[in-house]
């Protein structure tokens, strides 16, 4: 679960730090306090995108900190495999945003974008303002249907993906040596003459590197002698002063001075060690040099060779690996085209039987997803009942597409009746705004039971219902806080009584700048909250009566639950 989150210079956010408890976590305030903007910074700091204004005005960054507990097994397999620290089963997921650029961590580990998701979507399930309107698309209903069945469809699906894009790849081959005997000829005799040019060329690996070293060698070879002429000269003999001169000397002055003190043998055999150093120093420089001197007919054949190798480069890729690697590919391809029907054959062979493969796999994901279609629609219906939908028909229809993805041949339909006596139509023909909010409540509570996710965020979940209908949607959201943490923000009175926290959302200004606070309520203050809720501008004795009654009975129907 969240334990707690700590938003800072976020938006209108000076700063503000929320313990989040377990059960149903309430947050409600007046419209424009900033309530959407502390999901907004959950998503941010797990992953999600950075707009311009973001840093508080006058700030040089924004931080999002959230802390979780979790002794889910996927949770910590997951921080296991991306070699992240884990203790006590703590994860704290952090994002500091600076100049348009961030930087995520997890437990001071800093991570990528992708492994951040990856935790994430173990973590927490976020169903923002918006969601819902993601079941006016068909395309999703085929990704809930197979979440709901990950159990059975998870290896079948990979297993799926796998077989199709090799059977992608076979009908790509297919597609390209497919050609007429005039352009199998000139392919031939294209690829031909390119294995003989690159095989001729005897291309040794690393080659490359070895000739533009010598060549930045030899084209320097003046300066360098010149230099090196320099240097002999001042370790040499020839000139006084010079180190083979200054040691030599000191060779004579230690031979005769050693008559007098035995301990200057020591000092004497450490010169002439030295002496012989200086002369392989010597030596070795001039040999050196002297290979040096027949440095234009080496150079001329390196240069001819680099030559060479770049102009290969130029036309068949950046490195000998690469100029190689058109070498085995075009062997490779003209094996095929002096086969031709053979290798044809061959290829649709094995096409026939990937697609035989591709199809078995597509029909037994096909078979895993109408059974559980059948045990999603019908849990889905219970819990649209439960939500106040007294007449509902709702049915997951799967039909046969003519082609194969990767996801198989199946196509999805969620189709629903809301009214006695009419026919199942499809969502986006049928439900209001409203009814798709509660049918995706509907949807993620059947997935909150089957789901190891324990926190639920639910943003507004409340858009476009009242009264009977919004009682039922309190109800349900206190049903799923059972087992799972949700954290929801509502403008509801129904919905606010069923808190077992309640914080409120404030935004004040001292007349030069504006921030969001947040607070948790005593029960008091939640009642008031209330009251606010119901009565507007003017709270009278009533409607405070009105509001502890709807928290009293809110804790009735809780303990009549247990």
């Amino acid at each position: 679960m969240l334990l707690n989150l700590h938003v800072k210079n976020f938006a209108i956010i000076d700063e503000v730090d929320i313990t989040l408890k377990d059960g149903l976590n309430i947050l409600t305030g007046e419209t424009g306090a900033g309530k959407s903007i502390i999901i907004g910074s959950v998503n941010v700091c797990l992953g999600g995108k950075i707009s311009k204004d973001i840093i508080r005005h006058g700030a040089d960054y924004a931080l999002v900190e959230l802390l979780f507990e979790s002794n889910n097994r996927a949770v910590i397999q997951k921080m296991k495999d991306l070699d992240l620290p884990i203790e006590e089963g703590q994860i704290l997921i952090t994002r500091k945003i600076t100049n348009g650029k961030s930087i995520s961590k997890i437990n001071g580990e800093t991570v990528t974008s992708q492994s951040l998701k990856e935790i994430a979507a173990l973590l927490i399930d976020i169903h923002g303002q918006h969601e819902h309107q993601s079941l006016l698309y068909k395309e999703n209903y085929l990704d809930i249907i197979d979440r709901y069945a990950k159990e059975e469809a998870a290896a079948v699906k990979q297993n799926l993906a796998r077989e199709y894009y090799a059977l992608t790849d076979l009908k790509k081959q297919m597609s390209q040596l497919t050609v007429d005997e005039d352009k199998r000829l000139r392919e031939i005799s294209y690829l031909e003459y390119e294995v003989k040019e690159i095989k001729e060329a005897n291309l040794r690996i690393g080659e490359d590197e070895e000739l533009t070293s010598e060549y930045k060698k030899l084209s320097n070879a003046r300066i360098i002698a010149e230099g090196l002429s320099q240097v002999y000269e001042h370790m040499g003999y020839q000139t006084s002063g010079s180190a083979g001169d200054m040691i030599g000397r000191s060779v004579k002055q230690l031979t005769k001075l050693m008559d007098y003190d035995d301990e200057l043998k020591g000092f004497y055999q450490q010169i002439l060690d030295l002496e012989a150093l200086v002369n392989e120093f010597n030596r070795n420089l001039s040999e050196y040099t002297a290979d040096l001197s027949n440095h234009e007919e080496d150079f001329k054949e390196v240069e001819e060779r680099l030559n060479l190798i770049n102009h290969l480069k130029a036309k068949y890729g950046n490195t000998i690996q690469d100029i190689k690697k058109v070498v085995d590919e075009g062997e490779k391809k003209l094996e095929q085209y002096y086969h031709y029907e053979e290798t044809l054959q061959e290829l649709q062979a094995n096409i026939d039987n990937q697609e035989k493969k591709v199809r078995a796999l597509s029909e037994k994901l096909s078979e895993i997803r109408r059974k559980n279609a059948a045990i999603l629609s019908e849990r889905i219906k219970e819990a649209l009942v439960d939500l106040n939908f007294l007449d509902v028909r709702f049915a997951i229809e799967l039909t046969r597409k003519d082609y194969y993805t990767q996801d198989g041949f199946d196509e999805g339909e969620f189709l629903i009746s809301v009214n006695p006596g009419e026919a199942l139509k499809t969502l986006s023909k049928v439900a209001s705004g409203g009814e798709l909010s509660r049918i995706m409540l509907a949807i993620k509570s059947v997935f909150a039971d089957k789901d190891e996710i324990e926190t639920l965020i639910f943003d507004e979940i409340d858009t476009g219902i009242s009264g009977r209908t919004a009682q039922k949607v309190s109800e349900k959201l206190s049903q799923i806080s059972g087992s799972h943490q949700i954290i929801c923000i509502t403008h509801l009175a129904q919905i606010a009584s069923m808190a077992d926290v309640h914080y409120i959302i404030e935004k004040n200004t001292d007349g030069m700048t504006t921030k969001t606070d947040i607070r948790q309520l005593n029960e008091t203050e939640s009642i008031e909250e209330i009251a606010r809720i119901l009565g507007g501008a003017v709270i009278t004795k009533t409607v405070l009566e009105s509001a502890e009654e709807m928290k009293q009975l809110a804790k009735k129907n809780k303990l009549e639950r247990v």
